[in-house]
């Protein structure tokens, strides 16, 4: 078959990235071969709680992923099958962490073969870094080092901060800055 005919392999890598993960890096960076685009689609779900905003979710891929061809970063919401059509891609990526995250997936396969039978999802086994990653706590598993800018890591503390002060209502000005303390220390 002739190369310049081949239609390109679009792939689309959904998910919240509330923040981008390594884990999530390690999933792109094994997808690079065999896609030759790939899509983040930023899930903006107005119904579900993020600690940054879709906006802030996206810059701060496109910041990590800045020197990366082939990959875009955009924010999508309403079914992923239906977006994945719109973009043209025939692949979705998802990463499975645990067998407990199996049977979601699968079940969300199969609706979205229903919808729509010519796309294709492709799994990856997550690292053994990414296993103990639960995506709805924010801040769980977070490894700064991927965030080549301190502008964006000072973002991603200080949300993370307010964020676990709005949880524990530390009202006591001492306890916040010894919490401050700590917490800078580690970022």
């Amino acid at each position: 078959m002739d190369q310049s005919s081949t239609k390109p392999r679009i792939a689309v890598y959904p998910g919240s990235f509330d923040p981008i993960t390594n884990g999530h890096l390690d999933i792109l960076k094994r997808s690079k071969y065999l896609f030759d685009e790939i899509i983040i689609a930023v899930n903006d779900n107005p119904s579900k709680e993020f600690l940054f905003t879709v906006k802030e979710r996206v810059k701060l891929i496109r910041k990590v992923l800045k020197d990366c061809p082939g990959i875009e970063v955009e924010s999508f919401q309403g079914l992923l099958v239906h977006y994945a059509e719109k973009k043209g891609a025939g692949f979705i990526i998802r990463g499975l962490r645990a067998l407990s995250d199996f049977e979601h997936e699968f079940q969300m396969d199969l609706m979205n073969r229903k919808l729509n039978s010519k796309i294709e999802t492709v799994y990856f086994m997550t690292n053994q870094a990414g296993v103990s990653l639960d995506s709805h706590y924010p801040g769980s598993g977070i490894s700064l080092s991927i965030y080549r800018k301190n502008s964006s890591r000072k973002s991603i503390f200080q949300k993370i901060f307010q964020d676990l002060i709005s949880q524990f209502h530390v009202l006591d000005g001492s306890a916040y800055h010894g919490y401050r303390i700590r917490l800078e220390k580690i970022f």
